[in-house]
């Protein structure tokens, strides 16, 4: 098993690594990419957080669901929220490397920039370890088939 994990982990970490490397040597440009139908930046981010953040409720309740074996459709729901959940964070972390960079010279924004920037390695790592085959039952549930 951890053989068959150790790819995971490893890409996992370089991409945390090589967004933490890039955030940190790109020159912050200041200023983010704005998207129709908002008034700004700030807009745009916080309701893409806070829909991404729904969907990621809608993660943790069908995954209890499934695990309970209570209805046949929650791994559909269960993939697909948390797919959207992650796909609507991608412009808020475009906006973050590309605008502000890697921020290391506050607490608050360096917890937030290491943040980011493990939370998608761990969401690399997740996606290529779900598609290991010989990991044990436990490793991959009864309903991802």
């Amino acid at each position: 098993m951890a053989g068959s994990l150790l790819a995971p982990l490893v890409v996992g970490c370089l991409v945390a690594l090589v967004l933490g490397v890039y955030g940190g040597v790109h020159k912050p440009t200041g200023f983010s990419i704005d998207l129709s139908g908002f008034s700004s930046g700030q807009y745009v981010k916080s309701w893409l957080v806070t829909v991404a953040a729904l969907f990621a409720i809608i993660q943790l309740t069908s995954a209890k669901l499934m695990y309970a074996g209570t209805v046949s459709w929650m791994a559909g729901l269960h993939r697909w929220s948390g797919r959207v959940a992650v796909l609507l964070t991608v412009p808020v972390v475009v906006h973050y490397l590309y605008a502000l960079g890697f921020q290391a010279a506050t607490p608050r924004g360096l917890i937030h920039s290491l943040l980011g920037c493990v939370f998608y390695g761990a969401f690399v790592a997740k996606m290529m370890a779900l598609t290991r085959r010989g990991l044990p039952g436990g490793w991959c549930p009864r309903w991802a088939g």
